[in-house]
C-alpha cells in the first residue's frame, strides 16, 4: 500500500514523490508549534518532493515549503 509505513520514519527518509501520513510532531514545544503553523498536524498529509543537500522540499495542504534537516528530523511519517 502507497503512503503506509508500518513503522515511523523522520520524513527525510521517506520515499521522494510518496504521499505520507503524519504521525507525530517531536522537539520542544516552541518547534512543535512553529510546524504546525506551517500545516504539519499529525494526521495530516504529507509528501517529500525531493531533499538537496540534507534540505528538504515537502508538500503540505497544498504549498510547497522548504525545511533544514533538522526540522524535517521532527516529523515523523
Amino acid at each position: 500500500m502507497k503512503g503506509v509505513n508500518k513503522y515511523m520514519i523522520p520524513l527525510i527518509m521517506a520515499e521522494p514523490g510518496e504521499e505520507n501520513i503524519i504521525k507525530r510532531i517531536g522537539g520542544n514545544p516552541e518547534v512543535k508549534r512553529h510546524l504546525e503553523d506551517m500545516g504539519f498536524t499529525p494526521g495530516g498529509s504529507v509528501t517529500l518532493v525531493s531533499v538537496v543537500g540534507g534540505n528538504a522540499i515537502v508538500k503540505v495542504k497544498e504549498s510547497r515549503i522548504a525545511l533544514d534537516e533538522a526540522l524535517a528530523r521532527r516529523v515523523m511519517v
